[in-house]
């Protein structure tokens, strides 16, 4: 006679904790990552100072600007409000990867093995994909951006852009940007649970091109250079994604149990 073979145990069995638990262990983790940022702003407002991070954002601009002319502010408080939003904004980038450890300290001791290799890889490469994005529109795009817009300038007007306007535009690029370079991202989560198989993905290159140039001019001002820089990029992520998706899908299985087997 042969002996059913035995479930295998859950891995999770016993780790089961009140929902009161929970929610002191949330408020604990948010209350770090806040202090996180707290610390993080602190830093940047003794060094290097919220004036000159201000300038750094605007380096970009100020440097196709014609000679001695400098932004504006048009209203009151913008000289203190939007530097301010700036060292805000900085001081949580730079302790982003507090607030991650603290979302990950909450939520992976509810997720089997295989789901934690599939979940920490995704929230790594995300972060270091929108950095990515972030990076090459400020260090790339803005300067083409910029050199377009001036040159169009007439000689008989004074280019001389408002604080809060120019904050506006850069986070609105910024997002843009950071976003597109999710594509991998996006592309694997969607392999991985299921919804398109890779075969698809792959007959969707195509399509994606055109989509990928339709919300490059949709996003990017109206020059022919920053629109390919976003949709070039977004063209060749979309690649590796389909490459990525092939790996995780194969690593990142949830492990088969042992079918029930019998010996005469």
């Amino acid at each position: 006679m042969s002996e059913p073979s035995q479930k295998p145990e859950d891995e999770l069995a016993g780790t089961e904790q009140p929902f009161v638990s929970h929610l002191m262990e949330l408020r604990d983790r948010l209350v770090r990552a806040m202090a996180g940022v707290g610390v993080a702003a602190a830093i940047l407002a003794i060094f290097p100072g919220p004036a000159e991070l201000y300038d750094l954002l605007a380096a970009p601009l100020v440097a196709h600007l014609p000679a001695g002319t400098t932004l504006i502010a048009t209203s009151v408080i913008s000289p203190f409000m939007v530097p301010l939003k700036i060292l805000m904004m900085a001081a949580f980038l730079l302790a982003l990867p507090v607030v991650l450890y603290q979302v990950w300290a909450f939520i992976a001791p509810g997720l089997y093995a295989h789901e934690k290799r599939l979940v920490m890889p995704l929230v790594i490469s995300s972060t270091v994909l929108f950095f990515i994005g972030v990076a090459f529109c400020y260090f790339f795009v803005f300067g083409q951006v910029f050199k377009f817009i001036q040159s169009f300038a007439p000689k008989s007007i004074t280019a001389a852009p408002d604080i809060e306007a120019y904050l506006g535009f850069v986070l609105n690029m910024f997002l843009a940007f950071g976003l597109a370079f999710e594509v991998p991202i996006a592309v694997v989560v969607l392999a991985r649970l299921g919804v398109v198989s890779i075969e698809k993905l792959k007959d969707f290159r195509g399509y994606f091109v055109v989509l990928a140039f339709v919300i490059a001019a949709i996003v990017t001002p109206p020059d022919v250079v920053s629109q390919l820089a976003l949709a070039i990029p977004m063209c060749l992520l979309y690649e590796m994604g389909i490459w990525a998706a092939q790996l995780f899908i194969k690593h990142t299985q949830a492990p088969k149990e042992d079918s029930a087997s019998t010996s005469p």
